[in-house]
């Protein structure tokens, strides 16, 4: 993979930074999000394939990218698919500070240290490149405000963006109600974007968790695939409302 091209986390990670506190917004989720846009990205390099809600891994060649072969190499070793919620909630909390990391190397963010209060340290990041970010926002407007299919890149990025609750940080305010619905309907352009972004909100209302624990209970027949999961999760609060992932 060469890297004239952005990847999907990379861009969700440039969009979620404030250019204004050099913080990144909903860093409580923006975790799952990376973890969902690696897979995004490991589909589009032929290195996986949806089957069902799992994900199997089809190709093991390294992909040139340290982070996204990382992943490659922690669902290679899972041996079989796996669901994308599972891999999307497991033990790798952190990604957002590894990808701010990562673009810093690639001089795409700058850090700038500082202090809180003045005593305790931080660390603000800042675009190197204010065009670059601006590109990256002006496919999901344009994809908004022409109606027109966007390409599988672009609507996975919606997808995650929805997904993470980047809605309102990217169109904010009561003038920007009706882009964050449009953001959210393009998730229907990207299969497996739709697939990853659905896991990521199961994940954010704690369905995986709730599906293990189903499974292990004496006498509990588990549901074939995840169609029953996803029905119980519709009567019963399993999928994260609209106004938990920024649509107003």
């Amino acid at each position: 993979m060469g890297k004239s091209r952005r990847t999907v986390p990379e861009e969700l990670l440039l969009l979620a930074l404030d250019p204004t506190t050099g913080t990144t917004a909903q860093p409580q989720t923006l975790d799952l999000g990376l973890a969902g846009a690696q897979l995004v990205e490991l589909s589009l390099a032929g290195r996986i394939v949806p089957e069902g809600d799992r994900i199997a891994v089809v190709l093991a060649r390294p992909t040139g990218d340290p982070t996204l072969d990382h992943a490659l190499e922690l669902l290679r070793r899972r041996g079989s698919p796996v669901r994308a919620a599972h891999w999307i909630g497991g033990p790798r909390l952190g990604l957002r500070q590894t990808y701010l990391a990562h673009l810093e190397r690639c001089g795409m963010v700058t850090a700038v240290p500082g202090q809180v209060c003045g005593v305790l340290p931080t660390t603000r990041y800042q675009a190197s490149d204010d065009c670059t970010n601006a590109a990256i926002k002006q496919r999901l407007d344009t994809a908004i405000r022409t109606g027109v299919p966007p390409d599988p890149r672009t609507a996975a990025l919606a997808a995650l963006a929805h997904s993470v609750g980047l809605g309102k940080h990217l169109y904010p305010g009561n003038e920007g109600r009706s882009s964050r619905s449009r953001l959210r309907d393009l998730i229907r352009y990207d299969p497996l974007g739709g697939m990853v972004a659905h896991a990521v909100m199961d994940v954010q209302n704690g369905l995986p968790a709730q599906q293990n624990r189903s499974s292990q209970s004496p006498g509990t027949a588990a549901a074939p695939g995840r169609s029953g999961s996803r029905t119980a999760g519709r009567g019963s609060g399993g999928r994260v409302p609209a106004s938990r992932v920024g649509v107003r």
